[in-house]
Formats: structure tokens, C-alpha cells, sequence
């Protein structure tokens, strides 16, 4: 009966509705009470120097509405269509980094549910009024129905009873109960297992929203429950737009570089920008009165460097000037610059750069700022993709280093040393073609990396490229392939060539060059490149050992097919008959396993018979023969020579051939069904023997 008689009484009976604060977003006036309710002395609110506090523009500037909300489309289009089907869910989960909108949004969604209207006859809509009682209480944060509660305060399980309490009375004043709870992950385990069964079935005058930016750590339990939102990063084109709004409705002139400078700052977050854009307005007031606030005096206020700075320093590391880049940090530092975002902007650059590179109709993009439209498309024209690879990992790897520093200045100076000296080394490609005599057009790189530290390495280089054309009528390597898989000291051993580090390390072997089993035995067949069409799967008899261990790892038989190639040694096999040796340690069950597998492969019956002979090497130890054999040739090869003979410390990595398969040996042709003797010569037609038995008149 209490709700009841409650329904009937009038709202605030003889008391004036609360009126927002300040101006709405953009600056726009605060919406007109009306006269009843007007408060006779009531300062207004825009005025510029009024007694009242002074309130941060992420405060002042809040948007109020669904259509103030920027970068959020997708949002607002499904929360709009929800109100205007009437099919607004009972809980949200809204997700997303810090400042970009979620407990104004969920204001906004608050609003929504309780607003009725100018006239006090409106239902939910997706347009909150602003005018009526609920929505100025809302907007004001004073609002009885609409709870706030921190979660990262309140994690404990009395903090959530107390919610779940409230949700058994009706609303005092609006339409709906609304619990905003803020950094809900914060919440305690038992907290969220509390919260559960009334999330999921909720009293129909209660509403939920939930904000986190730390969405995985909050129970799937409680997300099946909510209708999640997650609220993007707003673009920075966006961000300089509404910095723009915002500082001519504060009377305020910023630069164009400076909004993108306070923009590209904020990544993403509208509140963060917006504190950094209250702190430039202060800097620049206080600096040149009305005058413009230009990018300089954003960059001095960020700590960072001017941008035109950062294309010098870039431009004077990549091109090999370390005195120049020396002097440009310096005299940054000395604006109070932090050396290590000076780093971080160089490599903001470079990411740039390779993406015009990559995509030259960037330049045209309105989004593009004009130092990066102008300066930075005739830098990807200059600059190759392997100079801007390598400085891009070494800038990665030495802002850890500046990081973990004890003096991050030294750090810095340490790494814009490193990139000057690799500035001018020649990539592994120069390299290659003129250690094979091929980089007679490479002659735009220095030639210290091939001359060597003390000037004998070209006549080493020489001779081995000379070496085939002597006397003995040898002749000349064959040409070069590259083969990953070198030991790391190569690379350190070898700072006149530093091999680009966003590659694997590599080895010369001749492309030619044929690596066979043994010294005796014939150089494997070519791998054809035309690859046959497959056939349809049936089943398959394997002809050799080696398909039959294969046959077993395609049967998914992973421990039976690892002790096949390891510890069994074959003495003799026939389709349906083998006879092998097993090493001590082995399953005593293996030969039935192996036996099952077969006979349900091959739809043969087979039979395995274990042996005390020595029997052939097992697979992995032929593989390793062939790798010990190629690893000789490869040493032998007279270029390797020439290298190591330029590179005393480094070391022959890895060798690979990719035509031998998993197992490391050459392809092996099947056996052929023959009906002669094996020592027998097959005979042209003209040369078989008379028989006069055969002959016909």
C-alpha cells in the first residue's frame, strides 16, 4: 500500500528541480528552467569569471546525449534501435580503455530509461529531454534512483548485498532502479558469485551496467548475463575535431599541429586528451596571453621533441651522421625533452614511413598530418624496406634498453650510435652478390664490409673466386641459395656486415651442389616441380622401410612412429614381411603394434619377425650421416672459405636442403618388378637371338 500511496504524491512538492551545472557539451547554454522554479539570483552559467569553482573541461564538456558521443557508431546505433523497438536489455557490460565514454554512456542510458519528457508524460526514448526533473537529477549525480559504486572501493560481498537489497523496493522518483557499478573486475569472487542469480533475473524496475577495462578478468558466469559494448579508441582525426569545437567555444586559438600533438597524446582516450588539452590552454595563457598556442609549446608541455626535429634526427641516423644525431638530442634534452620518447617518436616515424611505402595513396589521405604528407612520402621514396626493417628492430630493442637503463639519456645516445654505424653497411643481398663476384652494380654501398678490417679480405675473396679458373681446369662455384638456420655468433662475430635483424641468419651453400647419402652412393634424383594431382585415398602397401614408418606417423600413431625411427634397425623387408632388429628399452608389444597398423593400412596381412643381426642404421642416424656429409661439403666450398676466412670467429651454422624429406635423406626410387636376373642386360630388339622355331615364310 506504502508504493501505492507513494505513486500519487507529487515529485519535489514546493522545492525547485535541480539545474545543471555549467553548459552542455560544446559549450552550448545550459537549457532554460522555467520561471516557478528559477532561482531569482542565479548567476548565468556562462558566464566567464563567475565566483563558482573552476571545472576541468572533461567535466564541463561531458557529453550529455547519444549524439555527443563520437567514435562510439555502432554503439549508439544498437542502443538506439533498442529503444525504439522496446527491447532494451536488463544488464550491459560496457568495455573499453580508459576516457572513452563508459560511465557516460551509461549516464546517457540512465537518462533514457527515466526521462518523461518536457511535458512529464514521456516514456523511455533514446533522446533524453534534459529539461525534465529526472534528467537534470541524473545529470546533477544526485539523482535517488540512479546508484554509482565503485568497485575497486567496494570488492566485498556485504557491498554487493546491499545492491542486491535495494533492488526489492520500486523507484522513489524515476521510472527505473539503475546500478552503475565501475571497475566491475575489481569485484571479489564471492561478489560475483552473489550478484548472479539476481543479474539474471532481475526485478523489471531494475536495470545494471557494468564499466571495466580489464574485461577478462570478469566471469563468463557474469558476461553471459549482459549485453556487452565494447567502446573503441577514438580516432585522433576525431579527437583534433572535438579539441577544436572545445577550444573555440572556450575562446581559446590552438594550432592545428598542437590539436594533432594533444590528440596523438591522448591515444585514443577523449578524457585524457581533454586534461591535456585544459593543461595547454593553461601553458599558453599564462606564456603569450591571446596569442596562438602553437605546437612548440605542447611539444615543451608533453616532453617531446618538435616533429620537424625527429624527421632530422631520423634522417641524420639513417644516413650515417652520428654527430649531427648526437647534437639534435642533445639540444632536445636540453628542452626538457625525455630522450626515450624521442625514441619512440622516431620509431612512430618509421612505422609511418613504411606504410606509405607500402601504400602510397596514403599520402593523399586528409588523415595524414603535412610534415608526414611531404616530408615523410620523400623518405619512403629514399629509404628501402630492408633499411627501415633493420631500424625498426633496432630502435624496439634499444627503447628496452633505454627502459631498463640506469641513465636513460646514455642509453639513448648508445642506441642512435648503433644505428648510425649500421646506417651504411650493405644488406645481406650486397653482400652476397659481392662475395660471389656478382655486385659489380653495388657499388653505391662503402666497400669496407667486403675489404675487411685490415685490407686483406679481397684478395682471399679473389682466390676463391679465382680458384676454380686455374690451371687445373676446374670450374667455378656454381651460384649461391640461401639457407636459413646460422648460429647467432656468426652474426655478432661479424659487425663489418651486420645481418639485417628482422631475418633469420643464413648460410651460403652452392644451389647445385647434390649432398647424397654417403660418399659412394649416388646423388639423389631432382624433385620435380610440376606436383601431381592427388589421388583418391585407398589402401596403401608400402614398398620400402621408410614408407612404412611414414605410413604409421600418417596412421596419427605419434609414439609408435618416433621408435620406429629411432630405435629399430631393418634387416630385410618385403611387402608383407619384415624382419628387424629392436634397441634395448623399446615397448616388448611394439611388432604387434606395428603389425595392427600396417595390416589396417594396407589391407595385407603382414608379417614381423624380430632378428639378432645387425640390420641397416636406423632412419634418424642416416639422416644425421647426411647432415654430417653435407656440413663437410658445405666447409669445403671455397666461398665458405673466402668467409670464414674473412670472419675468423664465425661459425657454420645449421645446414638444411630442402629436397630431403622429414627423415633428412634423399627422395628413394621404389623398387621395380623385374623377371630377369639383376645382373642381366636388357637387349634392343635387333639384338635378340634367332630362333628358327619362330620364323614364318
Amino acid at each position: 500500500m506504502t508504493d501505492k500511496t507513494d505513486a500519487h504524491l507529487p515529485r519535489d512538492e514546493g522545492l525547485p528541480n535541480p539545474v545543471m551545472e555549467g553548459p552542455g557539451l560544446f559549450g552550448d547554454a545550459a537549457p532554460p528552467a522555467s520561471a516557478p522554479v528559477q532561482a531569482p539570483a542565479q548567476a548565468p552559467a556562462t558566464q566567464p569569471h563567475s565566483s563558482s569553482p573552476y571545472r576541468v573541461l572533461a567535466r564541463k564538456y561531458r557529453p550529455t546525449t547519444f549524439d555527443d558521443l563520437i567514435g562510439q557508431e555502432a554503439m549508439v546505433r544498437t542502443l538506439r534501435n533498442a529503444f525504439a523497438l522496446g527491447r532494451v536489455a536488463h544488464a550491459f557490460m560496457l568495455t573499453g580503455v580508459r576516457g572513452v565514454g563508459k560511465t557516460t554512456t551509461a549516464r546517457i542510458i540512465a537518462r533514457a530509461l527515466n526521462c518523461t519528457g518536457p511535458d512529464g508524460k514521456g516514456g523511455p526514448t533514446a533522446d533524453p529531454c534534459g529539461v525534465c526533473a529526472d534528467c537534470v537529477a541524473i545529470l546533477n549525480d544526485r539523482h535517488p534512483d540512479v546508484l554509482e559504486m565503485d568497485a575497486a572501493s567496494r570488492t566485498g560481498v556485504d557491498d554487493v548485498r546491499e545492491i542486491i537489497e535495494a533492488t526489492r523496493f520500486r523507484p522513489m522518483q524515476g521510472r527505473m532502479k539503475v546500478f552503475i557499478i565501475d571497475e566491475v573486475h575489481m569485484l571479489s569472487r564471492n561478489a560475483f558469485n552473489a550478484l548472479l542469480k539476481t543479474l539474471e533475473e532481475p526485478p523489471a524496475q531494475v536495470t545494471f551496467i557494468f564499466a571495466t577495462t580489464e574485461l577478462r578478468k570478469v566471469p563468463v558466469t557474469v558476461l553471459s548475463r549482459c549485453q556487452r559494448f565494447d567502446l573503441r579508441r577514438v580516432p585522433q582525426a576525431d579527437l583534433a575535431a572535438l579539441f577544436a569545437r572545445i577550444a573555440e567555444k572556450e575562446q581559446v586559438r590552438l594550432s592545428e599541429d598542437a590539436l594533432a600533438l594533444i590528440a596523438r597524446a591522448a591515444d585514443g582516450s577523449v578524457r585524457d586528451g581533454l586534461s591535456l588539452l585544459d593543461q595547454a590552454i593553461a601553458q599558453g595563457e599564462g606564456a603569450e596571453g591571446s596569442a596562438e598556442i602553437g605546437a612548440s609549446i605542447v611539444s615543451d608541455m608533453l616532453g617531446l621533441a618538435d616533429r620537424q626535429v625527429v624527421f632530422d634526427l631520423l634522417e641524420a641516423a639513417l644516413t650515417g651522421k652520428p654527430d649531427q644525431a648526437l647534437a639534435l638530442a642533445d639540444a632536445a634534452h636540453a628542452r626538457g625533452a625525455d630522450l626515450g620518447l624521442v625514441l619512440g617518436d622516431m620509431l612512430d616515424l618509421i612505422h609511418t614511413i613504411s606504410r606509405l611505402r607500402a601504400v602510397p595513396s596514403l599520402r593523399d589521405s586528409a588523415d595524414m598530418p603535412e610534415a608526414e604528407r611531404v616530408r615523410g612520402a620523400a623518405m619512403a621514396e629514399a629509404l628501402p624496406v630492408p633499411v627501415l626493417m633493420r631500424a625498426w628492430q633496432m630502435l624496439v630493442k634499444g627503447l628496452k634498453e633505454v627502459d631498463m637503463a640506469p641513465d636513460r639519456r646514455a642509453a639513448a645516445d648508445m642506441v642512435l650510435i648503433r644505428l648510425c654505424y649500421v646506417a651504411d653497411l650493405p644488406s645481406p643481398e650486397d653482400l652476397v652478390r659481392r662475395l660471389s663476384g656478382q655486385g659489380g652494380a653495388a657499388g653505391a654501398q662503402p666497400q669496407a664490409a667486403a675489404s675487411g678490417p685490415e685490407g686483406g679480405a679481397p684478395s682471399a675473396l679473389s682466390e676463391a673466386r679465382s680458384e676454380g679458373g686455374r690451371s687445373g681446369g676446374h670450374p667455378a662455384p656454381p651460384p649461391l641459395r640461401m639457407v636459413a638456420g646460422a648460429s647467432s655468433a656468426a652474426v655478432a662475430a661479424a659487425p663489418a656486415v651486420m645481418l639485417q635483424e628482422s631475418v633469420p641468419e643464413q648460410v651460403l651453400l652452392p644451389a647445385s651442389d647434390a649432398l647424397p647419402a654417403s660418399d659412394s652412393s649416388p646423388a639423389p634424383a631432382p624433385v620435380p616441380e610440376a606436383v601431381a594431382a592427388p589421388e583418391p585415398q585407398g589402401p596403401q602397401v608400402p614398398r620400402t622401410w621408410r614408407e612404412a614408418v611414414a605410413l604409421v606417423k600418417e596412421q596419427r600413431e605419434a609414439l609408435l612412429h618416433g621408435n620406429l625411427r629411432n630405435g629399430v634397425h631393418v634387416v630385410s623387408f618385403a611387402p608383407g614381411a619384415i624382419t628387424m632388429r629392436m634397441q634395448r628399452g623399446l615397448p616388448s608389444d611394439l611388432p604387434r603394434q606395428f603389425q595392427k597398423v600396417l595390416e589396417k593400412a594396407s589391407s595385407i596381412p603382414w608379417r614381423i619377425r624380430l632378428s639378432e643381426e645387425e640390420g641397416e642404421p636406423t632412419l634418424d642416424e642416416q639422416g644425421a650421416e647426411i647432415i654430417q656429409f653435407q656440413r663437410r661439403t658445405a666447409q669445403a666450398h671455397p666461398l665458405v672459405k673466402a668467409i670464414l676466412a674473412v670472419f675468423p670467429d664465425a661459425e657454420l651454422g645449421d645446414v638444411q636442403d630442402h629436397a630431403l624429406d622429414e627423415y633428412g635423406l634423399p627422395p628413394e626410387e621404389p623398387p621395380e618388378l623385374v623377371f630377369a636376373p639383376l645382373d642381366a642386360e636388357l637387349l634392343d630388339e635387333d639384338e635378340r637371338p634367332f630362333d628358327p622355331g619362330l620364323s614364318m615364310d
